[in-house]
């Protein structure tokens, strides 16, 4: 075996790794709990944070403060799943400088009790909630059951705090979510939601806008987390096209010499051979000569080449008994600082959410995932901070296209999901953006570095506040939020609302092969209608000042990130996407918003694309997606018709259907059609 692994065309983020995340203040907080603290004494508080940013303990230091200093009787901690409970085991937080430890009775944490999640479990939880005990920790499923069994009222003045609150939805059918709506009616407990992923991978809202404007927000970024790591400095995302079976290529992109998580494809998907045991011997006897199993850890052994042994978990194994064992081994506390343990895992439901193994190098996803929440979930499994770990990364195996059209329909469909999430993560990745509109008035603002020539009045400014992880931009012509909630979206919800544009998927089909594409159809028109229908309340100028600065800030990542990668494909230096984003605003000398929104979003990623997929693919894809290029709706007629209407305010005069401007020109023809649409009513 002598297979050379491949570079996988990718998004790359580098970061400056100032240890600054990982520092305790004097009450053993780190700089996010610090933030969360703050904001302890509100009755809804949203914690918007990444994996491996300290929430669990950030909720108990919450959490003892509402017990003891605001009246509540009981915290009740909900979890997706009972190996998540663990992370609410004993903390002796009063070591680190804190007031109160952490303490939950054992027969408290349902996580660690056997059975089912209905019956017992929800006994218990009346017995809890009759007793004098402060904390009880059960499972999402658990505190459903017993929320149907009990009503809402049984848990009046008491603290509900739900972890990976993504899992949550407004959809009618999401139980938790309906629960939810509920406490928050009555408005008789705390709600403390914490998730490092706030928003879902089926686009549908987590809270109402009703019930998520009574919560306060902490928000901790990604580039905080990375940005203040003392080891991690640079993490890539990118994705790879194999044709035949995965297990075959994979070692193309699997370097054995990385600490890997490999998640194998479901066997209801397309990628899967519909036999995962055979997928999992396939890859080991591609990594080398099996020697047996360990019989204390029940990891598989095997001898590489080079003469090394790597010790590989399996937990795609049927056998309970030997997957229980290997699990455990994986959680064996006194092995969690020992980067020798295990080398590969391989997995296929489980090593996902809350999973913690902080050596992880490389996430390795066979097939696209149905969830872009999912994605990020796994992509946090490599991004915790570890000595001598640099560099992580993630790599999504995803198949190519084949001759059927039925194939080809569904791997076109994958692939632009795989588009999605990598474009949502490099927004994830990058700092925050506040933008404001150009003025004469404006000045600096204390903390912000406009570069070496310092503020200049009569220019648009880029300033960065390293300490926040903030950009400050000033666009001409830009449109301000005027109301609280539309102020608050264009604050905290910008990647949200990039997220609904980047899966929708006719703005990703039009925007990665539309030759004939005019940019505005998507960053004026596209975008207008998702904002539109993503927030009906907001009145048509807080709707545009949404749009302007969601499109504004997907934009000037997409061109700086452009910039900061060199023609093969390597980052610069960790300032390079702050770098990027002041040189594309010097390059065009005027940054406005017109200027933005004839930029392709999409641009970036089909030149990404391009690399990532053989020639003959892609235009196979293009072809699919051609086929089925619809004509002018009605609806966006209108759209076309409205900004018609404000071009011929700011001219004088109407758009021209001959005009050489193509936006002009596809709003000359969006007022034709209203008027042919118009005439042909009047005929009947």
């Amino acid at each position: 075996m002598n297979i050379k692994t491949q570079s996988v065309p990718s998004v790359s983020v580098s970061y400056a790794a100032n240890g600054s995340s990982t520092k305790a203040n004097a009450m053993g907080m780190r700089p996010m709990q610090e933030r969360a603290y703050e904001k302890r004494g509100e009755q809804y508080l949203l914690i918007k944070s990444p994996p491996a940013s300290g929430k669990s303990r950030a909720l108990m230091f919450i959490a003892l403060d509402k017990l003891a200093n605001q009246g509540l009787r009981q915290a009740i901690i909900v979890v997706p799943e009972r190996s998540i409970g663990a992370s609410f085991h004993d903390e002796p937080l009063t070591q680190f400088g804190f007031w109160s430890d952490w303490h939950v009775e054992p027969r408290r944490n349902l996580c660690d009790a056997a059975g089912g999640d209905n019956g017992g479990k929800v006994n218990s939880v009346e017995a809890f909630l009759k007793s004098d005990d402060k904390v009880l920790v059960c499972t999402h499923a658990t505190f459903r059951f017993a929320v149907d069994r009990f009503g809402v009222e049984a848990f009046d003045d008491r603290l509900i705090a739900v972890d990976e609150f993504h899992h949550v939805s407004s959809d009618s059918d999401n139980k938790l979510g309906h629960h939810l709506g509920a406490f928050i009616a009555r408005d008789k407990v705390h709600i403390v939601a914490m998730t490092g992923s706030y928003f879902r991978g089926d686009a549908v809202d987590v809270l109402s806008p009703q019930d998520e404007a009574r919560f306060d927000t902490v928000t901790y970024t990604y580039y905080e987390q990375l940005n203040g790591y003392r080891y991690l400095k640079h993490l890539d995302i990118g994705y790879f096209f194999y044709s035949g079976s995965y297990a075959d290529d994979i070692l193309k992109v699997l370097d054995p010499k990385q600490k890997t998580i490999i998640h194998i494809p479901s066997v209801n998907s397309r990628e899967s051979t519909r036999d995962k045991m055979r997928e999992v011997e396939h890859i080991i006897e591609e990594l080398g000569d099996w020697q047996g199993a360990d019989p204390v850890t029940g990891f598989q052994l095997v001898k590489t080449e080079d003469g090394r042994t790597l010790r590989i978990a399996d937990l795609v194994d049927d056998d309970k008994n030997k997957r229980d064992r290997v699990s455990t081994a994986l959680k064996d506390p006194t092995q969690k600082n020992n980067r020798d343990h295990v080398d590969i895992i391989i997995a296929l439901g489980m090593a996902k959410e809350g999973f913690d193994w902080i050596w992880c190098e490389h996430a390795l996803t066979v097939g696209y995932r149905s969830s872009l929440t999912e994605i990020i979930q796994i992509i946090g499994r490599a991004t915790r901070d570890a000595p001598g770990k640099t560099r992580a990364r993630f790599t999504n195996l995803i198949a190519e296209p084949d001759a059927s059209e039925e194939a080809v329909t569904e791997a076109v469909n994958d692939t632009l999901k795989a588009i999605a999430a990598s474009l949502l993560m490099e927004q994830v990745l990058a700092p925050r953006f506040e933008f404001r509109s150009k003025a004469s008035t404006n000045e600096p603002t204390d903390g912000f570095d406009y570069g070496d020539d310092g503020y200049q009045q009569d220019k648009c400014n880029v300033g960065f506040n390293e300490e926040k992880g903030k950009f400050q931009i000033e666009i001409k012509g830009l449109s301000e939020p005027k109301s609280e909630e539309a102020t608050r979206i264009c604050q905290e919800d910008l990647n949200e609302v990039i997220t609904a544009f980047v899966q929708d998927k006719t703005a990703l089909e039009r925007g990665l092969f539309d030759k004939e594409l005019i940019p505005e159809e998507l960053t004026i028109s596209r975008m207008g209608k998702i904002i539109k229908d993503k927030y009906p309340e907001l009145d048509e100028e807080d709707q545009e000042a949404v749009r302007q600065h969601a499109i504004a800030a997907l934009n000037l990542t997409q061109q700086a990130a452009h910039i900061a990668t060199s023609g093969d494909g390597e980052p610069g230096a960790n300032t390079a996407l702050i770098d990027g984003v002041r040189k594309f605003a010097m390059d065009v000398r005027e940054l406005d918003i017109d200027l933005i929104d004839r930029i392709n979003p999409f641009g970036e990623a089909y030149s990404i694309l391009a690399k990532a997929m053989s020639e003959e693919s892609l235009k196979q894809v293009a072809a699919v997606i051609g086929a089925k290029r619809a004509t002018m709706t009605l609806e966006e007629a209108r759209v076309l018709s409205k900004r018609a209407l404000k071009f011929m305010q700011e001219r004088g005069r109407l758009p021209s259907i001959t005009s050489t401007d193509p936006w002009e020109k596809s709003m000359a023809e969006g007022v034709a059609f209203l008027a042919r649409m118009k005439a042909e009513a009047a005929r009947g």
